[in-house]
């Protein structure tokens, strides 16, 4: 075939194939005529699918938690006390209701061994997971634990005058013991901040010596120092009482209406929660009282406002409530609601040292759950955290 009648037949072939609506273009070769063909309209381009978004990780111990039974799930947020020997009726109070965590309460002498007896005991009353076993031992007034092999540990106000480095390492020895005893968390240190207006009014924190005194960024320290002792013995720590009860003059223990008037959300007396919440400490420890200047109308430990400050700092460790069972702050709360009031507020574990409130406690979890699907997965949520901390102390496997 002719090189021109080859060229046009390409042309004409070209046409064919192309897309008819497609505009026309110019195409030249050198020596000879001009001939138009349809050009080929380039594929419109379809956006790429964006990518599928990632399920954020399941918390840890959720799917355990989820195994549980409802009674079951409401034990594990129930912590009951154990005065001295382990009675009848304390027994009876951990293994008719499920219960997943004990405070020693009382003032023992029986030293590391014999407390040690005393916690294999309690741990072998374990339902499905191993029982949480904690303590005040703060030093000074508040050191439940003594005898042989627990050191006389010193007042707050007393190991204030450490420096941070032997703090820490006087409070690895503390936890060593406790650990060696079958404790598992430590209730302290006290991270209340007393301003010093309040350090002769100041019933809880001050009369007491529990504090570590009247600046923020020392009591922070200390905090921290305490704290990093116990991990590095062995044992959790849970900062208390927040938001603090250092502004207040009654003890939620012993007086009813305990109002802080003064402390706000973004108080500098909040710095010592901030920053072990900041260090990773293991739970934080709710007051009884009321901060008008926070929530007004609700005790601290029922109000979703105070716990929730927790939860804007990113805590997704345990709340555990103060004392909701023998504390007079509680007095006109019925004992079925005291503890379903603390979670539905955003709170976890909810102790009571008298344990004949906590069969009425899990039974008004139980029922709120019931009744409520939004409560119900606040339990599981709970749960969930509960069994994590008790991951980190051996209690249980999570996978």
């Amino acid at each position: 075939m002719p090189a021109a009648a080859s060229l046009a037949a390409g042309v004409l072939l070209a046409a064919l194939a192309g897309c008819t609506t497609a505009p026309p273009t110019q195409v030249t070769s050198p020596g000879r005529s001009t001939a138009t063909v349809p050009s080929t309209p380039s594929t419109p381009s379809t956006p790429p699918a964006p990518p599928s978004p990632t399920p954020p990780p399941e918390p840890r111990c959720r799917a355990e938690a989820e195994a549980l039974s409802l009674p079951q799930q409401a034990g594990q947020l129930v912590m009951v006390g154990v005065d001295g020997s382990l009675s009848a009726g304390e027994r009876d109070a951990i293994t008719s209701h499920h219960l997943g965590s004990v405070i020693l309460m009382g003032s023992s002498d029986r030293g590391v061994a014999r407390t040690a007896v005393l916690t294999d005991t309690i741990g072998d009353l374990a339902d499905r997971i191993g029982i949480l076993i904690a303590v005040d031992q703060e030093g000074g007034l508040v050191q439940r634990l003594k005898g042989s092999g627990f050191d006389t540990i010193p007042a707050a106000a007393d190991q204030a005058k450490l420096s941070a480095a032997k703090l820490t390492k006087r409070a690895t020895g503390w936890g060593e013991q406790l650990a060696a005893a079958g404790v598992h968390l430590n209730l302290a240190p006290v991270a209340d901040v007393v301003p010093k207006a309040n350090s002769r009014t100041n019933q809880p924190i001050a009369k007491l010596r529990r504090g570590y005194g009247s600046d923020p960024s020392t009591v922070s320290e200390h905090v921290r120092a305490f704290v990093a002792g116990m991990h590095a013995g062995g044992v959790g720590a849970a900062v208390k009482h927040f938001p603090g009860l250092g502004a207040v003059k009654g003890n939620t223990d012993f007086a009813s209406d305990v109002v802080d008037a003064t402390t706000t959300a973004d108080s500098e007396l909040l710095t010592p929660f901030s920053d072990a919440v900041a260090d990773g400490v293991d739970a934080v420890m709710v007051s009884s009282a009321i901060y008008r200047k926070i929530d007004p109308d609700r005790l601290a430990t029922f109000s979703p406002t105070v716990i929730g400050l927790l939860r804007e700092w990113g805590f997704e460790q345990v709340v555990v409530s103060d004392d909701l069972g023998a504390a007079k702050a509680l007095a006109e709360v019925p004992g079925r609601d005291r503890a379903a009031d603390f979670v539905a507020a955003g709170g976890d574990l909810a102790i009571t040292v008298d344990p004949k409130v906590a069969g009425p406690m899990v039974e008004g979890l139980v029922q709120r759950a019931e009744e409520d699907a939004d409560f119900a997965g606040r339990l599981v949520e709970s749960t969930t955290r509960v069994l994590a901390l008790k991951d980190d102390y051996g209690l249980i496997d999570c996978r």
